[in-house]
């Protein structure tokens, strides 16, 4: 069975920052999401390049996936800096929610 940009969306969307107390979907930290029949690859950022959560947070990416994906697929995060998270890629909701605006 094939999996859906929809299915690995709404499981990221189950990953938690744990210092911001948000999904990582909602913050933005999702860049990316390709899926062909062997592998699904994210890239992704984190607000920080000294985020102390950050291999906790990729873990538990690799996780959800692993959960989801169909046996045998492949999962590959890409940790990037470029281009660097900014409160302009949360979701409005968000940012309303803490103040920011952009």
């Amino acid at each position: 069975m094939a999996i859906t940009h929809e299915q690995v969306m709404d499981a990221l969307a189950g990953v938690i920052d744990p210092e911001v107390g948000e999904d990582i979907v909602a913050i933005g930290l999702i860049y990316d999401v390709a899926i062909d029949t062997a592998a699904i690859t994210v890239t992704m950022t984190m607000t920080s390049a000294a985020c102390p959560m950050g291999d906790l947070i990729l873990e538990e990416v690799r996780y959800v996936l692993t959960e989801i994906a169909p046996d045998g697929t492949a999962i590959d995060v890409k940790l990037v800096w470029e281009p660097a998270w900014t409160p302009g890629r949360m979701t409005p909701a968000l940012r309303q929610h803490f103040g920011w605006s952009e």
